[in-house]
């Protein structure tokens, strides 16, 4: 054919190599490119979170981007229940996630900014900066933890500040 050649067999192979990463790297991106460069906000209801997203939500409005929340669902170590000695996480069904999705959809306040919900299973941590990473997010915005919990095993803002390979931003 004009203007067309096809690989001959030799070559097809080479080919497939160097589009291989390429596939690769599609998949593993696959987030919604409308929401890339946007703000990512850790989100479970709390009064912290809410102040956490509104402060978001300006983050947004101001740098024209779109803003990812992120609930991440529990992971609770079976040791809770069964007093077993090693540690096992097992996944707990979260129907809050749900419940946020439908409170968020009727909020008046998140009509000014594109966004969407992303639920995650794991350490919070870890999730939020996968998210941050899967958006190219250009902040992560989490409220602060109080009480015993976070000054036992940390919190969740302090943790991720130190670990994050982006801004994050620390709503009292």
């Amino acid at each position: 054919m004009a203007g067309h050649e096809f690989p001959e067999p030799a070559d097809r192979k080479r080919v497939a190599d160097q589009a291989a990463p390429e596939a690769a790297e599609e998949t593993r991106h696959s987030c919604d490119p409308a929401f890339r460069h946007g703000v990512v906000v850790g989100f479970d209801g709390s009064m912290s979170s809410e102040r956490a997203l509104a402060y978001a939500i300006g983050m947004a409005v101001r740098s024209g981007s779109g803003l990812i929340i992120v609930h991440v669902a529990n992971r609770l170590p079976t040791t809770v229940w069964a007093g077993c000695e090693p540690p096992v996480f097992v996944d707990v069904p979260d129907h809050r996630t749900e419940v946020l999705g439908l409170e968020l959809a009727c909020a008046d306040y998140l009509s000014e900014v594109p966004w969407i919900l992303v639920e995650r299973g794991g350490d919070i941590c870890h999730e939020l900066e996968e998210v941050g990473r899967e958006y190219s997010a250009d902040a992560i915005v989490v409220g602060s933890t109080h009480g015993l919990v976070g000054r036992i095993f940390g919190s969740v803002a302090g943790r991720l500040a130190r670990r994050a390979q982006r801004p994050v931003v620390v709503i009292p």
